[in-house]
């Protein structure tokens, strides 16, 4: 699900409320939300914690598994390719990535061991929904929209994650297509480009590139197992391809094949043989994340730090707190936070 804005207002409620009743499995959704495209920001935590909250009391119906995956920095203890913060991923049935910083977020994640899971699972039959930046990002092209509307770069494309290439399609993602911010004085549609630098972007791409604009308010549900897109909420998707432009309004639906050279199965495709096996055994693995008759004992040095973490929450201390979940998860734990405070879950380590 590609979101133009909007992924936590009603619209975007009921269509999650959509993609989780089509979920084809015996035990509760299982959801993974990324840190990455803010993994910059000091506050990524409540970022995510935020998108986290929201479909846990939206979805509450399906009694879903919402796990915060804080995979913010390569070289950091929260790096995308640490192995020990995947293991959600590989098990969700629904990915979800947003706010943030394109550039980021296809930095920090392209060829990463987070990215080739969420990959993985994509491809194993899991909902990816991506929104704002994220969605940015997951192009074959990624827009550097900071770069060019706040510092004054000129008009440039810089490479993306490409999430639909083992599809066959090669597609450039603009969320905010109708923005209005600007008002009369300034024109910040197309993803806050405005027409003219959108017409100059546009003759940067090369023949083979599909622009998807999805407007505000608005959802492009793609589903690749059938080749369909259904357009969801309040505006409007345009596909601007070869030279011709078209606009699907909420209710209509399309065939990938506009989008380019649609190819149903994309298998393992370029996938770490390693990281598609781990895929394929979570999902597997049905009493994976079940609350077991015998769940492990917490040590107590463990619930003296995750005490103390709450504590340093409260006053606002995220870096001590971001300290004290580093030193929870030294010791092979990991603080998964909730509506009703943090439970902590001890780390499964992949060979």
């Amino acid at each position: 699900m590609l979101i133009g804005s909007g992924e936590t207002s009603r619209i975007g409620g009921c269509v999650f409320e959509k993609l989780a009743a089509r979920i084809d499995s015996p035990q509760p959704p299982r959801i993974a939300v990324l840190e990455t495209p803010a993994g910059f920001e000091p506050n990524s935590e409540q970022v995510a914690g935020r998108i986290a909250g929201f479909l846990r009391q939206r979805l509450g119906n399906f009694h879903p598994v919402v796990e915060v995956v804080p995979a913010r920095r390569r070289g950091t203890p929260f790096s995308p390719d640490d192995p020990a913060l995947i293991d959600p991923i590989l098990r969700a049935d629904m990915i979800f990535l947003g706010p943030g910083s394109p550039t980021y977020a296809a930095r920090q994640l392209r060829g990463s061991l987070a990215w080739n899971a969420v990959l993985a699972r994509h491809r194993l039959g899991a909902t990816v929904v991506l929104a704002s930046a994220a969605m940015i990002a997951a192009g074959a092209l990624s827009l550097p929209v900071y770069e060019i509307y706040k510092v004054g770069e000129p008009p440039h494309w810089l490479p993306g994650l490409d999430l639909f290439g083992a599809y066959g399609l090669s597609l450039v993602f603009m969320p905010h297509w109708n923005n209005r911010d600007g008002g009369a004085e300034l024109d910040t549609s197309r993803c806050y480009m405005g027409r003219q630098r959108f017409g100059e972007l546009n003759a940067m791409l090369p023949p083979d590139r599909t622009v998807v604009g999805v407007d505000e308010s608005t959802m492009l549900v793609a589903e690749v197992s059938t080749g369909h897109c259904e357009v969801v909420g309040e505006g409007a998707v345009t596909v601007i391809r070869g030279g011709s432009e078209s606009r699907h309004v909420a209710g209509q639906t399309f065939d990938l094949g506009l989008l380019g050279p649609f190819v149903k199965n994309a298998g393992r495709g370029d996938v770490p043989v390693d990281v598609w096996e781990a895929a394929v055994a979570a999902t597997a693995d049905t009493g994976q994340g079940d609350a077991g008759a015998n769940p492990p004992e917490i040590p107590g040095e463990v619930l003296e730090l995750a005490e103390a973490r709450r504590a340093a929450r409260g006053a606002k201390d995220w870096a001590g707190a971001d300290a004290l979940r580093e030193r929870i998860a030294a010791l092979g734990w990991r603080l998964l936070d909730g509506p009703d405070g943090a439970r902590l879950d001890r780390i499964s380590h992949r060979d």
